[in-house]
């Protein structure tokens, strides 16, 4: 089944990664708590409620790719912040279809849904294919942020993980890319 997908112009490709340029991308968000390839079950359940209608017009949104996940950069509010058993606090989007603003999209009802304005970014995108373990994604991240210092490039935020295919898909035939937002170059 083919999805949309945020468009993008390539501005240079390495033997690595790629840099593309993303435009202003409109995503739905929630945050979750949990380890990192067991939290996106919980994510998931969250805003497909909502793209399938769980919103205040009752609106079907149609599905989109990818789904994208990263550290969250909100903190918790209390003290100590203890993580055990590799636990942590991620952020999962669904990017919205090009057709909507944030003025036009429905409202979530679920208030762990927020709907946000990514700005046009730069990044550096390193892409394979296999199962989403964190043991793999670690892998080719350091991959990828190795081969960016090599190269002088300085990232300028987390790195999100971003998957293409619905878990039913064969593991080996699954899209992935690892994506760092850099500086903008030319």
């Amino acid at each position: 089944m083919a999805y949309e997908e945020p468009a993008y112009s390539v501005i240079r490709t390495t033997d690595n990664y790629e840099i593309r340029q993303y435009a202003s991308q409109l995503v739905a968000e929630t945050d979750v708590v949990g380890d990192f390839d067991d939290s996106g079950n919980q994510a998931f359940r969250i805003l497909a409620g909502y793209i399938f209608g769980d919103n205040e017009s009752r609106t079907s949104i149609e599905m989109t790719a990818p789904v994208t996940q990263q550290r969250s950069e909100k903190i918790e509010m209390t003290a100590p912040v203890i993580m055990q058993g590799g636990n942590g606090r991620f952020t999962y989007q669904f990017v919205m279809p090009a057709r909507f603003t944030l003025a036009t999209v429905p409202t979530p009802v679920d208030a762990r849904v927020r709907l946000r304005e990514l700005p046009a970014r730069t990044l550096a995108v390193y892409r394979y294919s296999g199962g989403w373990s964190q043991e793999r994604y670690n892998a080719f991240r350091d991959r990828l942020m190795a081969a960016l210092t090599a190269d002088g490039i300085t990232p300028m935020g987390e790195p999100i993980f971003a998957r293409f295919n619905s878990p039913f898909t064969l593991w080996f035939l699954r899209r992935n890319e690892i994506w760092v937002p850099i500086a903008p170059v030319q």
